[in-house]
């Protein structure tokens, strides 16, 4: 008859999770013996019960085991930061070859440094070049363009203003010839005006 298989869960009954930690514990405490008799292993355990009550084994002292367990620690934090200075190491390596392929692409562009390269190299630095050529000619001409109509639309304006400011002395001469002439018809009226006004009201 084989053996039913524990669910592992906590155990809900207080007594039987007591009776199952004390079991399991030695246990426990036997396979590490057992292992560091079997291969030479240095093994400490530390287990704190439900109730905090301390249960601890070393297979040769638990400080030694501690001590030995903290310089590990340091040396491990001791290689992270030469880890990182050499990945630092390596990108710094990347970009420095990138800014001398860049550097080496631009000498090429002004026609230096050309004597070592292939006729097919060449033939892709002219290709650039003229692709380079056809973006220069074409924001160029749109900025000629643009000059040109910025100039009509100044232009235009300028015709403008200029021919209301022609329009301006015509209007004062006709402003001045209509005030002279309400000027003389006012000196051409009869002095005594009361004998036209008594004519007109039929006085004796």
């Amino acid at each position: 008859m084989t053996r039913k298989r524990i669910q592992i869960k906590k155990i809900d009954n207080i007594s039987s999770r007591q009776v199952t930690f004390s079991k399991r514990r030695k246990g426990l405490f036997k396979k590490a013996q057992e292992l560091s008799t079997l291969c030479d292993a240095d093994i400490a355990l530390i287990v704190f019960s439900a109730t905090s009550k301390l249960f601890d084994y070393a297979s040769s002292s638990m400080q030694q085991v501690i001590e030995r367990r903290d310089r590990h620690s340091a040396m491990h934090r001791l290689d992270r930061p030469s880890m990182e200075l050499q990945i630092e190491s390596d990108s710094n390596d990347i970009l420095r070859k990138k800014v001398e392929d860049k550097n080496h692409e631009l000498r090429h562009l002004n026609g230096e440094d050309l004597q070592g390269l292939t006729l097919q190299e060449l033939q892709k630095i002219e290709e650039h070049l003229k692709r380079g050529l056809t973006n220069v000619s074409k924001v160029k001409d749109e900025k000629v363009m643009q000059e040109i109509n910025n100039l009509k639309r100044k232009g235009a304006e300028l015709m403008q203003e200029n021919q209301r400011l022609k329009q301006v002395p015509s209007l004062i001469h006709l402003h001045r010839q209509s005030s002279e002439s309400i000027i003389s018809n006012s000196s051409n009226l009869p002095e005594d005006g009361c004998s036209d006004t008594s004519l007109k009201l039929g006085l004796p």
